[in-house]
């Protein structure tokens, strides 16, 4: 599928162009070359930076903000710790760590939790070995974690549905009105799953429906949006299908099962969270690079944890 021009992409290109032609007007050529430069809101502040500000001005851009009760916090070092470089992941795992230690870098965005449970709450892990030795390595080379969840999800659009709508060339799709529901060219159920593997560099994916079935019409749930919110969401929405991150089997499956029982065509695809999701991380290393041009910004895949056979 081929990707159209999209206004939106084109604004952030043009405004960026404006802001260096305005400044090189002011400051000169050299000045702005020898002295890389970064937006937060108003004000202007040259590299190096500290995690800190990073942080501010991405959450600067969310509507709201600050979140309350917001699980996204710094879950190792500081905010004053001066910024190397920065890594985007899905997940802060130990061989992200390690490749982060390689680059130089000293900032992980991660955009799951790191201590295994979704507040990162780590009294229950004091005495494993795995806790300890990950909480370590993270201290002894003085790397900052910052879980960036709600707030990527809650800019406008979502950071991480763009970001998978990119990856898919789905983009021309996305409707503002209803942002998890997208009228695509038809086309039958395996030549979806097909793309969707191609493009996300997935080898296997479960799903419930008939190959050949048409779709046309997509709920697209990535991460795990929960059973409740899965099935209201079919139920209003009467998709061909719905493509989600993770479900549990016992609800959004067996909803499926019994609609295509009652002779509804509904289909379900399970992408997997991390599939779904990692997208997201390589929008957020897309607006890092953006914003922060003399800092050296890489985005790690965390990648699946589960193999299939």
């Amino acid at each position: 599928m081929s990707t159209p021009n999209y206004p939106f992409r084109l604004n952030q290109d043009q405004s960026r162009r404006k802001f260096i032609y305005n400044f090189t007007k002011v400051a000169g050529v050299a000045a702005l070359m020898a002295s890389p430069v970064i937006s937060h809101a108003d004000s202007f502040f040259a590299a190096p930076v500290t995690v800190g500000e990073v942080m501010d001005m991405f959450i600067s851009q969310v509507p709201g903000a600050p979140i309350s009760n917001t699980v996204d916090t710094l879950k190792a070092g500081s905010r004053d710790i001066q910024v190397t470089g920065i890594v985007t992941t899905m997940f802060a795992t130990i061989e992200v760590i390690r490749k982060t230690i390689a680059l130089g870098a000293n900032f992980i965005i991660a955009h799951e939790p790191t201590f295994y449970n979704h507040q990162d709450e780590t009294a229950w892990l004091a005495n494993d070995d795995v806790y300890r030795y990950k909480a370590e390595l993270l201290k002894q080379h003085n790397i900052a974690v910052w879980r960036n969840h709600d707030y990527i999800h809650s800019i406008n659009p979502d950071g991480v549905r763009m970001g998978l709508l990119k990856q898919l060339d789905w983009e021309g799709y996305y409707n503002p009105a209803a942002t998890s529901v997208m009228m695509l060219p038809a086309t039958t159920l395996s030549s979806l799953i097909g793309h969707l593997k191609q493009k996300l560099f997935i080898d296997k994916v479960r799903y419930i429906g008939d190959p050949k079935q048409n779709c046309q019409k997509i709920l697209l749930m990535p991460g795990a949006s929960g059973g409740t919110r899965q099935i209201q969401a079919m139920s209003k929405e009467k998709p061909d299908a719905l493509i989600c991150g993770e479900i549990q089997e016992w609800e959004t499956a067996e909803y499926v099962r019994d609609a295509q029982a009652k002779g509804e065509k509904l289909s379900l695809i399970v992408l997997g969270h991390i599939a779904s999701e990692e997208p997201g991380s390589e929008f957020m290393a897309t607006w890092l690079k953006e914003k922060l041009p003399g800092i050296k910004i890489t985005h790690i895949p965390s990648n699946n944890s589960l193999s299939f056979l």
